[in-house]
């Protein structure tokens, strides 16, 4: 039988999970080199190109539920961000025309419940990319368990009582002490509370305990909410699937917060679980981690900055946000600080002559003169009364941050940052001024 040419093909893959990508590249090779060696029998032939449209078609469908997640997800972004801006909008305008001092006070709560809803989901969306793609690393210290618990309840806890949950807090009696990235675990935390908030009914029951098991910190979260199906369960916790319990709750979110909360705290060497007894049953998320045997020395607590009494800073704000540098402007001035404003590098260097500006904030994406470039000039003109530059930027990867500081930044601050920390720094600044 002559040698049959089989014809070439090209086959493009797209997938956002570069190991299913690996696998699907492998299988269609392994066809390729199966087929060419079937080419001489025609049975054999026949054989192979059945189980090649097999194949071909499971890998086809996996790609399509790819790219049906991939669409979902953007659908739920624009949704799950549209969400957050109504209520600002109404309480602006309720700002602005009502007297009602009470009205005006439960509308800049809401405001300010919705913007820390976009900057947990902003925060997510971010991790999640710096995770797949390697860009995270710990940043481990002794910390006290109480320690970060409060911090992931302040987070959590103005959307659990906005939904008027009763929590309940369970700790160990002496203090535990962890090897972890703090503000990492905080946020593993936070998610997983806020997760529960969202997935119990109204005036609900979330309980947060932590016992201590041989050499292991076990923390549990617990919420008589809508539970889980055993479809739903072994899904979880990947990217992109948010929990969609049919006929108890509409599925919510973006999916990433649960992926999120399992990769951190597997950077750690712990894992998470999850448990639920059905979909109208409540769930359970246990997150065990190694503690360590006590406290040696500093408690590993960094006391914040004193405040000094006197007379404020010079405070440059420069952004081409004008809205983002005025609004800021006007509470440091409340502070008691001078500030001025420039909506570009030109202009802030004009500012800074007759100023003389103590600190200096840069957004460093401006267009035409740079935050870098801005920075270099303020170095040179203000030798002798150089100011501290705080870099203001979104972006906020490991390396964005080498980039400032070798530029001659101070600090590197990720939009949006917390007014709490703007001022803790301006505090510490003033403390050793």
């Amino acid at each position: 039988m002559p040698h049959r040419h089989l014809p070439a093909a090209k086959v493009l893959l797209v997938d956002d999970e570069p190991a299913r990508l690996l696998d699907l590249e492998l299988v269609l090779r392994k066809l390729g080199a199966d087929l060419v060696c079937a080419a001489s029998g025609g049975q054999a032939l026949h054989e192979a190109e059945q189980v090649a449209a097999e194949q071909v078609r499971r890998v086809a469908a996996e790609l399509a539920e790819s790219d049906r997640r991939k669409t979902e997800f953007l659908a739920t972004l624009a949704h799950e961000l549209r969400n957050p801006l109504a209520p600002p909008r109404n309480g602006l305008h309720v700002l602005r025309l009502s007297r009602d001092e009470a009205a005006r006070t439960r509308s800049w709560q809401m405001m300010d419940r919705q913007l820390t809803q976009m900057v947990h989901l902003t925060d997510d969306l971010l991790d999640a990319a710096r995770i797949s793609t390697g860009k995270i690393a710990l940043k481990l210290q002794r910390v006290e368990l109480r320690t970060v618990i409060e911090s992931a309840l302040e987070t959590s806890e103005p959307l659990i009582a906005q939904a008027g949950h009763a929590l309940e807090v369970d700790l160990p009696a002496p203090p535990v002490w962890l090897n972890v990235d703090a503000t990492r675990i905080a946020q593993v935390l936070a998610n997983l509370l806020y997760n529960a908030a969202k997935y119990t009914a109204a005036h609900g029951h979330i309980r947060l305990s932590a016992r201590c098991e041989d050499a292991d910190l076990v923390r549990v979260v617990r919420n008589n909410g809508v539970g889980m199906t055993a479809q739903t369960l072994p899904r979880v916790f990947e990217r992109f699937t948010p929990v969609s319990i049919p006929g108890q709750h509409p599925p919510g979110g973006l999916g990433i917060g649960l992926a999120l909360v399992r990769a951190l705290v597997e950077m750690h060497g712990g894992n998470v679980t999850a448990e639920s007894e059905g979909a109208v049953q409540a769930s359970t998320f246990t997150a065990p981690l190694p503690a360590l045997e006590g406290p040696s020395g500093a408690a590993g607590e960094v006391p914040g900055p004193q405040v000094a009494p006197g007379a404020g800073l010079n405070v440059l704000l420069v952004d081409d946000n004008v809205d983002a540098a005025e609004s800021m402007a006007i509470i440091l001035q409340m502070d008691g600080h001078a500030t001025r404003v420039a909506s570009h590098g030109h202009k802030a260097l004009e500012i800074a002559t007759d100023f003389k500006p103590q600190a200096v904030f840069l957004d460093i994406g401006m267009p035409g003169m740079d935050g870098y470039q801005v920075a270099k000039a303020l170095l040179s003109e203000h030798v002798a009364h150089r100011p501290v530059l705080i870099a203001l930027t979104g972006w906020g990867t490991k390396q964005d941050r080498a980039r400032t500081k070798a530029a001659g930044f101070d600090y590197h601050l990720t939009k949006p940052a917390s007014i709490e920390v703007v001022e803790q720094l301006l505090e510490s600044l003033h403390v050793a001024a």
